[in-house]
Formats: structure tokens, C-alpha cells, sequence
């Protein structure tokens, strides 16, 4: 096996943990950064895969607009919730 194969299979198992660690974790704060820290090793995936294009996208869209969209919503929902 080459560095290249075996970097690939750790990588992907690390998603596998990181995306069930989000899915089972009660804060959701920390569940929208696990999501990121999925997202960024997507873009590592793609970088591997040779498609720098793909991993620019998932980088600009998943890892930040999509967090930062989740974060100042669950902000802007748990400030709602202690008004009433």
C-alpha cells in the first residue's frame, strides 16, 4: 500500500467517527461544529481525489456559510426561547 492509500483510509474512517460523534451528540452547538470538522475533512478528501474545484466549493459553502448559517440560528432561537 502507498502513504497516498493508506492517508485515504484514515481520512475516511475519521469521517465515519466524526459524522456519528455529530449525529449522537446532545449539545447542538457542539453537533454544528462536529458537521464543520466533517465538512473540512471532506475538503482534504477532494484535495486527495484531485479535484481542487469541488473541494474550493465545499470549503466555502459547507464549512463556512452552512456553519455560520447554523450557529446564528440556534443563537438566534435559543434568545427567543428565553423571552417567553
Amino acid at each position: 500500500m502507498m502513504l497516498l492509500d493508506i492517508v485515504s483510509i484514515v481520512i475516511g474512517a475519521l469521517l465515519l467517527i466524526i459524522a456519528f460523534v455529530a449525529i449522537q451528540s446532545k449539545d447542538l452547538i457542539k453537533s454544528v461544529l462536529f458537521l464543520s470538522g466533517l465538512s473540512m475533512l471532506a475538503v482534504v478528501s477532494f484535495v486527495l481525489l484531485k479535484a481542487p474545484d469541488v473541494a474550493l466549493t465545499e470549503a466555502v459553502i459547507g464549512s463556512g456559510l452552512v456553519t455560520a448559517l447554523f450557529i446564528f440560528t440556534l443563537l438566534s432561537v435559543k434568545k427567543e426561547g428565553s423571552k417567553k
